[in-house]
C-alpha cells in the first residue's frame, strides 16, 4: 500500500490499494497526482482503504473478494458508476450490479467517470470517521 497525506492537512492521511479495472482508473490516478496529495513514507493514524475503479464483471468477483481479505480491516471505496451499480453496462448478465452485493462498502463516488476531487473528498470523510 502507498500513503497518501492531504497537502492542505497532513494529518489526514490514508493508505490506498487500487483495484484498477476500467475507465475510472484514470480519473483516481488523476485524483491521487494532482497535488491535492503527497505521497508519504511514515504510517499514519488514517484508515486504508481499497479503491475499486471500474466495472466489476461476476468472473471477476472472487479476485475482487481475494483482493479485500488479503488487507483485514481495509475500507472499501467504491469509485464511480461502474462500480456502485453497474454503470451503462448494468443490464448486462455478466456485470456486477454493484460491489456492496458481496461486500460493505465504507464510501462511495459518483460520477461516469468521478471527479479527482470526489476522491478527495471522500478520503476526507472516511479520515473525519475512523472511529466508527
Amino acid at each position: 500500500m502507498t500513503r497518501y497525506a492531504l497537502t492542505s492537512d497532513p494529518s489526514v492521511s490514508v493508505e490506498v490499494v487500487s483495484a484498477s479495472l476500467a475507465c475510472c482508473t484514470l480519473e483516481l490516478q488523476a485524483a491521487l497526482n494532482s497535488g491535492a496529495l503527497i505521497q508519504v513514507s511514515e504510517g499514519g493514524t488514517g484508515p486504508s482503504v481499497i479503491v475499486i475503479a471500474g466495472t466489476v464483471t461476476d468472473a471477476l468477483v472472487p479476485s475482487v473478494l481475494e483482493l479485500i481479505d488479503s488487507y483485514p480491516g481495509t475500507k472499501v471505496m467504491s469509485f464511480g458508476a461502474c462500480a456502485t451499480s453497474g454503470g451503462p453496462y448494468w443490464d448486462s448478465p455478466p456485470v456486477s450490479k454493484g460491489i456492496d452485493q458481496f461486500v460493505e462498502v465504507a464510501a462511495y463516488v459518483a460520477g461516469c467517470p468521478p471527479r479527482p476531487d470526489a476522491f478527495i473528498q471522500a478520503i476526507q470523510e472516511l479520515s473525519l470517521n475512523r472511529a466508527s
